[in-house]
């Protein structure tokens, strides 16, 4: 069992809190990964999901000849990349096996010492059904992951940016709560679990709202549709742009729309996240502000160079990279801000 009586509790939550930063630092890598396999077009690239026997990659000429062949089936290769070499099929395979090995190691990875620490009762009360419930949402993100690719083998040339917002954001979600529990093991035994504060869970909530549109920029090929700034061609809005109905869905599924409301949310995004630094600064954490405006001014940074760039993929990973980040400053910085709501609140 995870959980264990306080007679018999040798909890180390230092030890738990190295484990989960570095596991968070997995992450941030996997985002990266994840963000230059999404650029490279190399997704669709492993048709099957074989979650234990798909760590091994082909070995032999007839293996690599058999799972190119897999792949010529898939409309991708036939209305794409038909004649597509099988080198050329190796060097997109390479990112994809890349990805779904490194997620299953960042899997190991939170698994294996959280089953340690719970064999030698050092989980601190309380924290046990957090954990679990973290290893089963990283599980589910494997599951999300095939989700998300089998979206592109039967009719799609590509996969659904929908699905592709939900991996992201749980990927993301995942982190956000990993780095939160490590710092309220941090606290321990002198403070009790932090809260989200107001201020705090309204600003990461329009975080994850650009993260998302994010996503759809990056599945809708959208950043590829206008390269200027601030203008989108010659005017601040296209007037000719097509548009959908219903009218909610163009902020889902229309290229331009989406990549307008990736534009301009982000400055909402850095004012709420400015007033959190603020707070912080008012409280004493000048750190924790000066990391959070200066991780804004390069991820709104890269963001137009992403776009003047013509999406060029050094810029485009680090800006994806950023956003993980700042995720993590953001929370970190929202975790400071929780200390006194978690205080009063056992207080009562």
């Amino acid at each position: 069992m995870l959980m264990q009586t306080p007679a018999i509790s040798r909890a180390k939550p230092r030890h738990l809190m190295i484990w989960l930063f570095v596991v968070a630092a997995m992450i941030v890598a996997m985002v990266v990964i994840g963000g230059i396999t999404r650029l490279t077009e190399s997704g669709l690239s492993i048709t099957q999901w074989k979650p234990i026997s798909g760590t091994v990659p082909p070995l032999s000429d007839a293996d690599w000849a058999a799972e190119f062949e897999r792949y010529k089936q898939i409309p991708e290769y036939t209305q794409l990349n038909r004649g597509m070499t099988l080198d050329g099929f190796k060097a997109i395979f390479f990112w994809e096996y890349a990805h779904r090995l490194f997620g299953r190691l960042i899997g190991l990875a939170f698994a294996v010492p959280l089953l340690w620490f719970a064999v030698r009762r050092q989980i601190p009360r309380g924290y046990a059904p957090r954990l679990i419930a973290i290893l089963a949402l990283g599980g589910l993100q494997g599951a999300i992951g095939w989700w998300m690719v089998a979206s592109g083998l039967s009719v799609r040339t590509d996969v659904s940016h929908v699905r592709l917002a939900v991996h992201l954001m749980t990927a993301l979600f995942l982190l956000a709560g990993i780095v939160w529990t490590a710092l309220d093991l941090r606290s321990l035994p002198d403070a009790r679990p932090a809260r989200l504060t107001m201020l705090s869970g309204i600003a990461l909530g329009l975080l994850f709202a650009q993260i998302m549109f994010g996503a759809f920029t990056a599945g809708l090929d959208a950043g590829y549709a206008f390269a200027s700034w601030p203008l989108m061609g010659d005017a601040w809005f296209p007037a000719g742009a097509p548009l959908v109905e219903p009218f909610w869905r163009n902020a889902v599924d229309n290229a331009v729309v989406v990549q307008f409301v990736h534009r301009w949310l982000a400055f909402g995004v850095a004012a709420a996240l400015g007033l959190v630094g603020w707070r912080a600064w008012q409280r004493g954490a000048r750190r924790a502000a000066i990391v959070i405006a200066l991780l804004l001014t390069v991820q709104i940074g890269l963001g137009i160079a992403t776009l003047l760039s013509g999406v060029w993929l050094p810029i485009a990973v680090g800006h994806q990279a950023s956003a993980a980040l700042l995720l993590i400053a953001s929370t970190w910085t929202a975790h400071f801000l929780g200390q006194d709501v978690g205080r009063h609140a056992a207080a009562r």
